[in-house]
């Protein structure tokens, strides 16, 4: 049974992949599900920013949904992200994932226009009273402009109106800033979605990461979050600097391009990210095969090509 107040540790912002013509490639879905499992995480994220949740159209979006729920059977749980500029389509989004089976959503704020500290919270009070799954705050400004602040958070979090959060600001600050706000909330979680700072997370009271990173190597992820738990800082530092130079060979490019095209080497899924985008170009990408390689992230096959 799912417990908000009791999620925590690794969960992969999923990567959706993608056919050439820009429709869902299922199988590779359930492929890319299974890896990530056998990799250890503790849930499912489809339809983030990672996900190309904001990229895709409703029909893409209902079909990657269910075919993540189809192939996590109950195994993890399910998050659903929510990009949508307008209150009417946010709350449709959420009611939509509950009935294909997520067992929360991720809720980004309204973007286009600016939204002060009132509207949002009027939002996030409006989204979360027809919500029939619990709702965590999405902060991730560098795309939507809007910064969800600690004290907004907390007002919400008091209130019942959200349960979490993740942060993808990168701004530690503003990170220690929320825990700080909501260290007496009760069950609140909060999530880093900078997998770079996982071990500086945990330290100020993190419940855990929701990451790109973890599509192609969720192994290593989880083993910091085990390391740090089990207290042994030196080996949960030495796994976040190789997690680190990870995270900087994916980045570049038109974000995830470097994950698609990753995964795509891996042999998980095609390279497409959603139209008009276009994949990684071949120097970038054959670069990025020699690092993944060096990584041990590439089967000695695959290595060679």
């Amino acid at each position: 049974m799912f417990a908000i107040d009791r999620l925590a540790g690794v969960l992969v912002a999923l990567a959706s992949p993608l056919k050439r013509d820009g429709s869902v490639d299922e199988p590779a879905v359930a492929r890319l599900v299974e890896h990530v499992i056998a990799g250890g995480v503790h849930g499912l994220l489809p339809l983030g920013s990672t996900g190309e949740g904001a990229a895709l159209d409703e029909p893409a979006r209902r079909t990657v949904l269910k075919a993540v729920v189809e192939a996590a059977a109950g195994r993890v749980p399910v998050i659903c992200g929510v990009a949508q500029p307008n209150l009417q389509s946010a709350r449709a989004e959420v009611e939509a994932a509950a009935r294909l089976g997520a067992d929360a959503a991720l809720v980004a704020p309204p973007f286009y226009y600016p939204m002060d500290q009132a509207s949002l919270l009027a939002f996030y009070r409006r989204v979360a009273e027809a919500a029939p799954v619990p709702i965590l705050v999405y902060n991730i400004p560098q795309f939507t402009k809007v910064v969800v602040e600690p004290v907004t958070v907390a007002v919400l979090a008091n209130e019942g109106a959200i349960r979490g959060i993740k942060d993808s600001s990168r701004d530690f600050e503003y990170f220690e800033g929320v825990c700080i706000a909501t260290r007496d909330v009760a069950g609140f979680r909060v999530f880093t979605g900078s997998d770079t700072m996982l071990v500086a997370s945990l330290a100020v009271g993190a419940a855990g990461t929701i990451c790109g990173a973890g599509n192609i190597a969720p192994e290593w992820v989880v083993r910091i979050f085990d390391e740090y738990q089990r207290g042994d800082l030196e080996a949960a530092r030495a796994s976040q600097d190789a997690l680190y130079r990870l995270v900087m060979a994916l980045r570049g490019d038109v974000f995830p391009g470097a994950i698609k095209a990753a995964l795509h080497l891996q042999g998980i899924c095609e390279p497409w990210p959603a139209p008009p985008a276009q994949r990684l170009d071949e120097p970038h990408e054959a670069r990025l095969s020699k690092q993944l390689a060096a990584f041990g992230l590439l089967t000695p096959e695959r290595s060679r090509h």
